[in-house]
């Protein structure tokens, strides 16, 4: 039998794995292989009710019974956060092992409060007392990064999301600084705080290949393929050098890469279940190699080719105030939009049966 890559990772390396779904089916396989947390957003929440469809819509019916004044939207995320406790409970052993940096379930705000910082702060207040082990995803978009510092100081985990870059990273790690300087000078516990940031490595190398086909860039295909793991070494360097207290996350797996050149660092990685399962069986070897650099032709091949390449891989190639407006931002952000809209149509199937 051969043992996961992730059990050595895990057991070797500071790096860990998280699980990309709340689906506890998923999460109990993923803790086999040494899993010490799991992450969630509205696409992979939907993705989960629908996998278990007969128990969820049996759920959706009689929560809307005893509910009668809740909207549609009410009840799918009355669905969310159910869906979000049972998760939770797989993840407390390892909760109380770690003392509270892993073993954490991420809820993610709904993507509709994405410009109202007090809403945000509120709803992650809440989510966060779900369970002793939540971690709440907020948008790393201006509002969202007031919304960050706030929530830090408030004593909720943050997971940041809807994040690409390497200024995105940054100005998360300096609003959890605040945060977390704020929430010590008041006298507050701060010691079993989680706070991690994603980098959705996937998505930046799909946002490059969107701009280098519109300009009708020629360079060697493969090269986007690094696009993401270079923006992800480069912040966990910047991250290391400040010694900030936030662990970088890689999600949005789009290749083994997304895993394997992240091995060794203190950071948490969260593929998918068909990637875990994947790269369980790859035969690739959990290596040390984050601190490999990737090959700086390939880095110059994109900086020099590619202007969003540069805004990602600079520390200061954005400004807060443009993150909203980065391609890859933008399109993950209505993604999330029209899962909601999906979410509310799932329930309104139980609530409202079509008559065909």
């Amino acid at each position: 039998m051969v043992t996961s890559p992730f059990l050595v990772m895990g057991t070797q390396t500071p790096t860990c794995l998280w699980n990309d779904s709340a689906d506890p089916l998923e999460l109990g396989q993923a803790l086999t292989w040494g899993a010490v947390g799991a992450t969630c957003n509205p696409v992979i929440a939907l993705t989960a009710l629908k996998a278990d469809a007969p128990l969820w819509r049996d759920r959706i019916g009689t929560y809307s019974a005893k509910n009668p004044s809740a909207t549609d939207s009410d009840v799918g995320w009355a669905m969310v956060r159910e869906l979000s406790i049972r998760a939770a409970e797989l993840l407390m052993p390892a909760f109380e092992e770690h003392q509270g940096i892993n073993g954490r379930l991420s809820v993610q705000t709904d993507p509709r409060l994405h410009r109202d910082v007090h809403a945000m702060v509120a709803q992650a207040v809440e989510f966060s007392q779900l369970a002793p082990n939540i971690i709440v995803k907020l948008p790393v978009t201006s509002a969202g990064v007031a919304a960050i510092e706030e929530a830090t100081f408030s004593g909720v985990s943050i997971n940041a999301t809807v994040s690409f870059t390497v200024p995105q990273t940054i100005a998360v790690a300096e609003a959890v600084e605040r945060g977390l300087d704020r929430r010590a000078a008041a006298g507050l516990e701060i010691s079993s705080m989680g706070p991690v940031c994603t980098i959705m490595v996937g998505r930046l190398d799909d946002w490059m290949k969107v701009v280098g086909e519109r300009a009708q860039i020629s360079i060697d295909p493969g090269y986007y393929e690094w696009a993401g793991v270079a923006a992800f070494k480069r912040a966990y360097a910047i991250f290391t050098e400040r010694g900030y207290r936030t662990r970088l996350l890689s999600a949005a797996f789009r290749n083994h890469m997304h895993w394997s050149e992240f091995v060794g660092g203190n950071v948490v990685i969260s593929p998918p279940f068909a990637w875990q399962q994947r790269i369980n069986n790859s035969g690739i070897g959990a290596v040390s190699r984050i601190d490999d650099p990737v090959d700086p032709k390939i880095v110059a091949a994109l900086y020099e080719n590619l202007p969003d390449f540069r805004r990602a891989y600079d520390p200061d190639g954005m400004t807060v105030d443009e993150f909203l407006g980065y391609g890859a931002t933008a399109r993950t952000l209505r993604q999330f939009l029209t899962a909601t809209n999906e979410l509310e149509a799932f329930v309104r199937d139980v609530t409202v049966p079509s008559p065909d």
